[in-house]
């Protein structure tokens, strides 16, 4: 049965680099574990309060899925490995208990005004009507903290798909997340929307997130264009256009780990 999702946030502040996940982080195959996309977009966070510079953008983030996330308390650290006056390397860990459950590693290149030559890819219109997840993992307190508007595509059908989604509170308790950490909250999703078996039946869950992107998202709904390819021995491939309303900003890629659901 669903949980009643009281809390307000992702995310409780507990002071140097602590959080309390709530059960709004809980992801799809259990209730004590946490899907990739809030920790994921805690480490944006991390990343971006690392030795700001406001002359340099992040542009490439890779993160290491190296355990299952607990619905716990977290630690967050950053730190630049690769200092320099135009690009910057940057990693991050988030830890569980003392077990480092995440490890990012991020470019950081310096801003500049360029002729940005053709406008960005279009991307489609923002649908009406709101595209809820399937019964299966409608307990998700994760997928029911996102509001999903589904332009392609069905979470009931598997195969390729684009949808819209937006975060319906902070990351953080008290703040407002910035462009980066809303893509990263919803980023993780893409091989979920588009599954290319039934949910029923198979997990497939990432070893990784790669995400490229050219600017930093603007406004509150981030695009998912997303394809997922499984080969006959059993690997995934999850790849994805991001975008906001403005256009296509980057592209997101998961390796995936394929096999039945326990029981089914």
């Amino acid at each position: 049965m669903p949980t009643d999702l009281v809390s307000t946030a992702f995310y409780e502040p507990l002071g140097e680099g602590r959080f309390r996940s709530t059960e709004r982080t809980e992801g799809p195959w259990s209730p004590e574990l946490q899907h990739a996309g809030p920790p994921s977009a805690l480490i944006v966070r991390a990343l971006e309060a690392c030795e700001p510079r406001p002359e340099l953008q992040l542009s490439r983030l890779v993160i290491e899925i190296l355990g299952a996330v607990p619905v716990a308390e977290l630690e967050v650290r950053a730190e630049v490995v690769r200092p320099g006056r135009s690009v910057e390397l940057l990693s991050a860990e988030l830890s569980a208990g003392g077990r480092v459950a995440m490890r990012a590693t991020a470019w950081r290149v310096t801003r500049a005004e360029v002729d940005a030559g053709p406008p960005e890819d279009p991307v489609p219109a923002l649908p009406a009507a709101s595209s809820p997840p399937p019964d299966a993992i409608a307990h998700s307190g994760y997928l029911r903290s996102i509001e999903w508007r589904a332009v392609t595509g069905d979470w009931q059908q598997p195969g390729p798909a684009a949808v819209w989604g937006r975060q319906r509170v902070p990351l953080v308790e008290g703040e407002e997340p910035t462009g980066l950490q809303r893509l990263f909250c919803v980023a993780d999703s893409s091989s979920g929307i588009s599954a290319a078996l039934p949910w029923t039946g198979w997990m497939f869950v990432n070893t990784d997130l790669t995400v490229h992107v050219t600017r930093e998202p603007r406004g509150e709904w981030i695009l998912l264009d997303a394809v997922t390819r499984v080969a006959s021995g059993g690997a995934g491939l999850a790849t994805a256009a991001l975008g906001d309303a403005d256009g296509i900003l980057g592209r997101g890629a998961q390796t995936l780990l394929v096999r039945p659901v326990p029981g089914a």
